[in-house]
């Protein structure tokens, strides 16, 4: 099976990695990734404006999730 050659403006394709099997995986402690992937407040940004698909956004969603439960990165900023 071939691989499609990726979009040229795509932003974050080199977040999500092959894991075991060939599943696509996101690294929840790559936390220097995952702040790319936020705003200065600790929002997670949208699927368009990071240029994913919707399956990779509900990886990404759960990978920072998972990181902040963790204490890697912060539920909010501390200066709200």
């Amino acid at each position: 099976m071939t691989v499609p050659p990726r979009r040229p403006g795509s932003r974050m394709s080199k977040l999500v990695e092959s894991g075991e099997l060939g599943k696509p995986y996101i690294d929840f402690k790559n936390v220097d990734e995952l702040r790319r992937a936020m705003t200065p407040n600790g929002k997670i940004y949208s699927r368009k404006r990071l240029g994913i698909s919707a399956r990779d956004q509900r990886l990404l969603a759960q990978a920072i999730k998972r990181a902040r439960y963790m204490g890697l990165r912060p539920y909010t900023s501390a200066t709200l």
